[in-house]
């Protein structure tokens, strides 16, 4: 009985190392994203996906965090929903995005979390004076060398009513542009394909789904934000048509052998073949 105790406290205790070490580490990876669309100019770019911070602070002004994301060298910083919710200290907030400015430009849309914060119009005054572009439905052009890729962001549902959609807002991209340029579009939830995919952006920018909250070696996400057991479409590259959607497993909230996930999708021009 007694060895059977050691075992399992010595297993136990692997466990919990595991977990602590799985918390402290980022994971930085790039995933290469070709495109026939993808104008010459930005063969190469690359973009750093953050998303679900949920108010977490990684070493002193979130100094190992702003490491990492120099680590990846990004040419735009997405972030990309959930940099907070209802328990967070938002005065953790703007030395990590001033930080992160100095990096490199970075955008930002909500996720539904931030619809849960006592003043949510007072927090996106806040990130924006930190240097970050805040996307509300709405987009820009980016150039480079005399070409261009549109950089959308269209907010999360928990948001407004009479907020834009995806869909919306690529349509008043392509009244503009009638030359239906490459377009990268920043919504946080990967779980609603129905959301972005009929208007066919070209890279979708997403989280949301953890990776699965709790993960297992071969098998990956277990269970899901929503309850569900062996969750689709919750980390990777997923690509249906021309649309790329690209969803980090995020980088903090409830998580059990998930490492903090810090991906950078190089964008790949690509010739017809």
């Amino acid at each position: 009985m007694k060895k059977i105790r050691k075992k399992v406290t010595a297993m136990a205790l692997a466990a919990v190392l595991i977990q602590v070490w799985c918390n402290a580490q980022f994971h930085l990876e790039d995933w290469q994203v070709p495109s026939a669309r993808l104008p010459d100019a930005f063969d190469g770019f690359r973009i750093t996906l953050l998303t679900d911070i949920h108010g977490a602070k990684f070493g002193e002004d979130s100094a190992r965090l702003l490491e990492a994301v120099t680590l990846s060298k990004p040419d735009l910083i997405a972030i990309s929903g959930d940099i907070a919710d209802r328990w967070s200290d938002l005065e953790i907030l703007p030395p990590m995005l001033k930080g992160l400015s100095d990096i490199a430009p970075a955008v930002y849309v909500t996720g539904n979390h931030e619809w849960s914060c006592k003043d949510t119009e007072g927090m996106l005054k806040t990130i924006e004076s930190c240097g970050v572009t805040v996307l509300r439905g709405d987009w820009y052009a980016l150039s480079k060398d005399g070409q261009s890729i549109i950089i959308a962001g269209a907010e999360d549902p928990n948001g407004y009513a009479d907020q834009t959609t995806p869909a919306q807002l690529m349509e008043d991209i392509r009244a503009q542009i009638p030359e239906d340029p490459y377009v990268v579009l920043l919504y946080h939830r990967n779980d609603e394909p129905e959301a972005v995919l009929p208007s066919a952006p070209d890279l979708v920018l997403s989280g949301h789904g953890h990776g699965g909250v709790v993960r297992l070696p071969v098998l990956g996400g277990l269970i899901g934000t929503d309850r569900t057991l062996l969750p689709r479409d919750c980390e990777g590259l997923y690509v249906t048509g021309r649309t790329t959607q690209a969803v980090s497993r995020g980088l903090a909230g409830v998580r059990v052998w998930n490492r903090p996930h810090l991906p950078t999708i190089v964008l790949r021009s690509v010739k017809n073949s």
